[in-house]
């Protein structure tokens, strides 16, 4: 199958080559590409500070949103949820001719089996945390109460504004020219296209379910591969720099925020280079999401330089972008997709998983062997920081709540840093992957968490004996 689309790229790259090699367009067809790509860049991609935080300018939307509605947003929030689980009963146990159609609405509100108990259990979640009512691991401000009153409002206002700028960014020719001048270093390091940077960048400056929601965009529509899509989800979907800021503040770490940062990053970049080349990255297969078929062309042909391959490529993109009226539809159906089928998602097994390490042990007996792992690295306090070793697969703040107890500097340091290069938190990029249609399921997502932390482990402790203190 890839040798045959590999043959249809070939045939469409000599055809071009031959009788297109230098089109002329219009400067209408130049600024349909500019234009939109431009207010993608400067919404995603361009930094902005506001009050001393970095971040970005669908960050600053979402914020102020968010604090105009912020009172609200909790009992908003149960209010989606009880509609997605109500509806999606109702066309379970009746069976209506609606939820027959073949669609992406009525895929949004006919989940089956495991999906749909979940859904459900959100919505009781929600509902028991929003009026304390029921079992108290469930509604407890560390448990639900995160869930529901931190991490939901962040996701609605959030992704309200993801899912309206995306298609400026991706839709409008940008991805395929920064894809082609960036291929080749991304195809010799990471084997990857170069389009994925900008997942990166996007999760660097914003957060990383923005990235996730680039890839797995991206990957329905046929840019990337099962392995690619994957391979990036789980290793360029970085934690932001807002983020890693409110983490070294929070565990007092702030004034070295500078090497802090620089050594995440580097230690990143190793793992990036080694976890796709190992399972289970390494055994997923290089074929294209059926619907779609493979889309991405990113190979130079004869009398182009990269330039003007990537802006002839990005002006065509441009040209067969979406028209008005169905972006509008798009995106309505991105927002819908995210507050009535992810949020119940979050809910439901975020509160588990917050719930396991507040009221049971199973981290602390999972992070045993990780004691010798760190007396091995001279990590005062060894047996205290193991635990923060593994509960980032819950919720990746949870780490610097247990690491802010330690006395020794330095072990707080690379406890900080190993939680934000371990990347897969199941309260919020791990739900987000896990119902995407990327192929990677949670004991898949929990051995990359471990492969992750093992190969960053030994980076962070190196840096830190090393370099910092």
């Amino acid at each position: 199958m890839n040798q045959h689309l590999d043959k249809q790229e070939a045939d469409s790259v000599l055809l071009t080559d031959r009788d297109d090699a230098h089109p002329a367009h219009s400067l209408s067809a130049y600024l349909k590409f500019i234009i939109p790509s431009l207010i993608g860049v400067l919404f995603f991609l361009t930094p902005v500070v506001v009050d001393g935080k970095v971040t970005i300018g669908m960050g600053v939307l979402a914020d102020e949103l968010k604090a105009l509605t912020k009172d609200y947003l909790p009992a908003f929030a149960t209010g989606l949820l009880a509609i997605s689980a109500l509806v999606a009963l109702y066309a379970a146990l009746l069976k209506p001719r609606w939820a027959s159609k073949d669609s992406t609405l009525v895929e949004v509100f006919t989940p089956k089996g495991g999906w749909l108990a979940l859904r459900v259990v959100g919505a009781a979640f929600a509902a028991m945390t929003l009026f304390e009512v029921g079992p108290e691991w469930v509604w407890n401000r560390n448990t639900g109460g995160v869930m529901l009153m931190d991490l939901t409002p962040v996701l609605i206002t959030f992704f309200f504004f993801a899912a309206i700028l995306l298609p400026f960014l991706v839709d409008f020719g940008f991805m395929e020219f920064i894809g082609t001048l960036l291929r080749n270093i991304f195809q010799k390091v990471f084997k990857l296209p170069g389009r994925s940077s900008i997942d990166a960048v996007a999760s660097w400056l914003g957060s990383g379910t923005v990235g996730v929601l680039i890839t797995t965009q991206q990957y329905e529509q046929g840019f990337y591969s099962k392995r690619e899509a994957a391979v990036i989800a789980t290793n360029f979907s970085i934690a932001s720099i807002a983020f890693s800021l409110l983490i070294s503040n929070f565990i007092g770490l702030d004034h070295l925020f500078v090497p802090f940062y620089l050594t995440v990053v580097a230690a990143g970049l190793v793992a990036a280079v080694i976890t796709p080349r190992l399972p289970p990255l390494s055994w997923k297969k290089d074929e294209y999401n059926s619907a779609s078929g493979k889309q991405i062309k990113e190979a130079v042909p004869n009398g182009h330089s990269l330039f003007s391959w990537g802006l002839e490529q990005a002006v065509r993109r441009a040209h067969n972008a979406p028209g008005a009226a169905a972006l509008g539809r798009s995106c309505l159906m991105n927002v819908t997709d995210i507050w009535f089928g992810l949020l119940p998602l979050v809910m439901a097994i975020g509160t588990v998983s917050l719930a396991l390490t507040e009221y049971t042990p199973i981290f602390t007996w999972l992070s045993y062997p990780f004691i010798p792992l760190l007396e091995l690295l001279q990590l005062p306090e060894a047996a205290a920081a193991a635990p923060a070793m593994l509960v980032g697969f819950a919720d990746m703040f949870l780490p610097a709540v247990l690491g802010k107890g330690i006395e020794s500097e330095l072990t707080r340091f690379v406890v900080a840093c190993v939680s934000l290069t371990q990347l897969i938190y199941m309260s919020e990029v791990g739900v987000l992957l896990l119902k995407s249609k990327i192929p990677l399921n949670l004991l898949e997502l929990f051995a990359i968490f471990i492969l992750r932390t093992l190969i960053t482990l030994p980076i962070i402790a190196l840096i830190a004996h090393t370099l910092v203190f």
